[in-house]
Order: structure tokens, then sequence, then C-alpha cells
């Protein structure tokens, strides 16, 4: 049990901060009103003069799979030995000791989706996780919570230069229209049919429980991942979205969510040249549900604050920058049943922050996890 008192809360859910008391137990928030008088032996932390904000969430990581501080020998983020590889889990490859973890909780950062990179038109499952713990699956908050596919020059670059398919764009598409047919009908056929492992994996992906997360930067690769979720009646994220502002009424017509970044990180290749900070803000007034990336280590964890701050300054605004890093990235992640935003019931992911997290001089006071200071700044 845990109590904060005197915080100024802002909870995501409601258009205006206000003073008051907030009792953790057992993981979860369980009371949240002004003035909570208990017995002397519960731990309080005393908030007055700090911001309380849900956890903050990146929608998008690599963290502990492409380890910080370490060569390219540690970096497990593709299978890269086939264009498909839906089966391999992005859990499998998490190390919690990765020191990127200390950074992401040292930010407030609570929230997590990892999983592998972007090598192969298929590369696998993503999960949620949070970031503390010594053992992944304690960790876990949803798995598989997405299957990852790519569209673009990596997949192009990985399998094209060695003479193997893809080679083209065209190609990565055909691949993976191909697997997803191959998908359909083993679960539209399924008397007298064995299980299959290479297709079982599809399964909550047909079901309509987790997202396709399309790796894709220019603006034709984000309408070919459209095309092809559509065709399939799949469910979709639009991850880095590098050129969605030069077609954001075409990407809100979709429904289809955003998830913006890395924006602090530079153009190495030309399906970036048009990346701008502005990007978020372009598609939430054009109304897509956006949330942001650091794409971990592309851009380091800990910045994710300053990339909000920097996407609120170039016309994403305060309010819906600091919902891209918690409520709205809880709901593209399907996980705001539990996070994303200060709600009796929810789990006691919290912030303390001295300051506004998207000035760069503010400070992290606490980051709690499940009810449980995981970091304190003293």
């Amino acid at each position: 049990m845990l109590l904060i008192k005197n915080g100024l809360l802002y909870t995501m859910e409601k258009n205006e901060p206000f003073y008051a008391d907030m009792l953790l137990e057992n993981g979860k928030i369980t009371e949240i009103s002004e003035n909570i008088k208990l017995s002397n032996d519960i731990p309080v932390i005393d908030a007055k003069g700090f911001n309380v904000f849900p956890g903050f969430i990146d929608a998008h990581s690599h963290i502990g799979i492409c380890e910080d501080k370490t060569s390219v020998q540690v970096d497990e983020s593709n299978e890269g030995t086939t264009p498909v590889t839906a089966t391999v889990r992005g859990i499998d490859a998490v190390n919690p000791m990765d020191g990127a973890f200390h950074n992401a909780l040292a930010s407030g950062i609570t929230g997590v989706m990892v999983g592998p990179g972007s090598a192969n038109p298929i590369g696998g499952q993503f999960a949620f996780i949070k970031t503390h713990g010594r053992c992944v699956d304690d960790m876990v908050v949803l798995e598989p919570a997405a299957i990852k596919i790519a569209f673009g020059e990596n997949p192009m670059t990985n399998y094209g230069l060695n003479g193997n398919m893809p080679s083209s764009r065209m190609g990565t598409a055909s691949v993976i229209r191909e697997e997803l047919y191959r998908a359909k009908q083993y679960f539209d056929n399924t008397e007298n049919q064995q299980a299959d492992f290479s297709l079982e994996c599809y399964r909550p992906l047909f079901d309509g429980k987790i997202p396709l997360k399309a790796h894709v930067h220019r603006a034709d690769d984000i309408f070919t991942a459209i095309r092809i979720a559509e065709e399939f009646g799949l469910s979709l994220t639009l991850d880095h979205c590098t050129e969605g502002h030069l077609i954001a009424e075409k990407i809100a017509e979709s429904g289809f969510p955003a998830i913006v970044g890395p924006s602090l990180a530079s153009r190495n290749k030309k399906e970036v040249a048009q990346s701008d900070f502005k990007t978020a803000g372009v598609l939430k007034k054009a109304g897509v549900t956006v949330a942001l990336t650091t794409d971990h280590p592309v851009s380091r964890i800990q910045y994710l604050p300053l990339c909000a701050g920097l996407a609120a300054k170039e016309g994403l605004g305060e309010v819906n920058a600091l919902r891209a890093i918690t409520i709205d990235a809880a709901r593209i992640c399907r996980v705001d049943h539990r996070l994303g935003s200060l709600e009796v019931g929810k789990d006691a992911d919290i912030v303390i922050i001295n300051g506004n997290p998207l000035e760069i001089a503010s400070t992290v006071e606490f980051t709690i996890i499940n009810g449980e200071i995981a970091w304190r700044r003293s």
C-alpha cells in the first residue's frame, strides 16, 4: 500500500488537472479523492509542488533486444535469414538487464511495445511490457501484442542485395500477401486439419485481437500497408509514418492510427528525407489517433518526453503531446484497460515530476510501477 498526497493530478481523461490524493493497493489505483486519511504506518509520498501523471508509454521500441552499450553482436532485433519469420517472439530476446531500462525508469517511462526490427517483410511478434523487473515474463502486459511487417528500404536491402526476394517494393508486398493468404486459407479450412505452428501465430491477428504493426516511412508504403490490411480485413498500426503529413486526410479515412517517429534521429535513408516533428500535429488535426516513438535505440528511449515536447511545439499542442505518450499510446497498443490514465481500477503505474514533462529542465522525482517505487531521484 502506498499513498500519494497533495499532488496535481493529470489524469489524461479529464481536461483540467486537479489536486488530490491517490491510494495504491495491490498494484492498482484504489482511490482518488481529497485528503485521504490512513493509519500512520502506511508509506506516504508528499507530492506537494509536483505534477502526477500516468506512466509514459513508448509505442514502438527494441529495448532489451538491441541492447544499450553493446556491440552489434548483441543486436538480436532481426532473424534476418528468411523473409517470413512470423513465429519469432520478441520476448524471447528481451534482456531486462539492459541498461536502457534504467534510463526509461528515470524518464518516467513505465510501458513499452517491444519486438523485432524491420529487416523482414514479416518479422515476428511484439509484446507490451513494463520497464521494471528481472524476468520478462513478470513484465508482460500483453503478448502477443502485434505482428510486425515492414515495407521500403530495409527488407529490400536485406534480401535484394543478396539476389533474393524481395528486391523491390512489389516483391515485399507480394511476400506479405502470400503469407497472409496462406494463413487465411488455413483458418477458413480447419476441419480435419493438423495444427500448423507456422500459421497458428496469426490466429489472434485474424481474430481481431491484435494488429499488424507496419514499418512504413514513404507515402506509397503507407498506402500499400493500408491496402493489404483492408484486403484481408485486418487491424493495422502505421509505425514511423514519416511522410504521413503529406497524406494525412487519406490516413484519417482509413481509420488506422499512427505511431510517429523517431523524429529525433538523422535522415540517413532516402525514405526518411521528409522526417519532421510537425508530422504528428498534422495527422492529429486530420483526425488520426497518434502516439510517439523513439524507436529505441535509433533515438534513446529517455528522449521520449523531449520528442513529445518538440512535437507539441511543432503543432501537436501540449495536451495532445501528453496524450501521445499516455492514453492515446495505450489505446493504440490495446492496453488502455490497464494503463495510460489515472483512474480507479487501473494499474498503479505513475510518474511524479517536478515541472512540465515536455520541458527539458523538468525532473522525474518518482517512477512507480505496480504500486511500488521503481525509481526515485534521491
